[in-house]
């Protein structure tokens, strides 16, 4: 310690050297550097492993670009994507709209066309009385699936004999006009079968067996009237199922159904 006259002492101090501590921060950075190294190594090695040549070269094209060009995100990219733009937006559009247009002219020529037949077999301009009464056996309606031509029952004038599938005279002259009257369309046909409920007494009930054999009569009588088995595309029996009349044992309710498919 050193004085300085009558003065205040002076205090001088020496620091030693500790031996480096933790030898600083510098260590943190480094290692952190290797971790991030690392890291991107084996992100690196995953893409390679994961990726396609195709995607690859994307990846390569993407980062050393040989050409300048204008890219959309996605399009053309490392990962390949599809973009849609406002011309192929529009073609589509376009597309949809001529689709409806032509479902609705195709809507519009099949119910001309079945405002036709329901004409020829409502009875108006028929030859002969005869027909006409004929023609009282059938009932036309519109549906989504076509035209529906029921060929029913009357109280006086059945169109099968009592409780079979054999069709009586009046079935057979109506299945011929039918016959030539749909002959000169060429939409494929359904035909549906279905009968009034019997008695549920009975052990064995006939409704499913009658309505299908009834159905496929009529099949046979259109067929031996020159119309191609081909257009007809399925034959049902629905048996009671589908009654017309709220008495489920009315005999309206047996019928034949021809459906003129759209």
């Amino acid at each position: 310690m050193a004085t300085n006259g009558g003065g205040a002492p002076i205090i001088i101090k020496k620091v030693q050297g500790g031996g480096g501590g933790h030898h600083g921060g510098a260590w943190k950075v480094a290692y952190a550097d290797f971790v991030t190294a690392m890291m991107a190594f084996f992100l690196l090695m995953w893409l390679l492993n994961a990726t396609t040549e195709k995607q690859r070269q994307g990846l390569a094209d993407y980062f050393n670009p040989t050409i300048v060009q204008s890219k959309s995100g996605g399009a053309q990219g490392p990962f390949g994507g599809e973009v849609q733009d406002a011309q192929t937006n529009s073609g589509k559009g376009a597309g949809a709209s001529r689709d409806t247009r032509a479902g609705q002219a195709e809507a519009a020529a099949f119910e001309a066309m079945a405002r036709h037949v329901q004409d020829e077999l409502t009875g108006s301009g028929a030859e002969s009385m005869q027909r006409v009464n004929l023609l009282k056996h059938v009932i036309t309606r519109m549906t989504d699936e076509g035209l529906v031509i029921e060929l029913s029952d009357l109280l006086d004038e059945p169109l099968f004999v009592g409780d079979s599938a054999q069709p009586t005279p009046a079935m057979q002259e109506l299945a011929g006009i039918l016959a030539g009257v749909l002959g000169r369309v060429r939409n494929e046909l359904a035909i549906s079968g279905h009968v009034r409920s019997y008695p549920e007494m009975l052990i064995h009930s006939p409704v499913w067996a009658l309505s299908d054999a009834r159905a496929h009569a009529v099949r046979n009588l259109l067929e031996s009237r020159d119309l191609p088995g081909r257009r007809i595309q399925r034959v049902t029996g629905y048996a009671d199922r589908r009654n017309r009349s709220i008495n489920p044992m009315d005999p309206n309710n047996n019928r034949v159904e021809v459906i003129l498919l759209r």
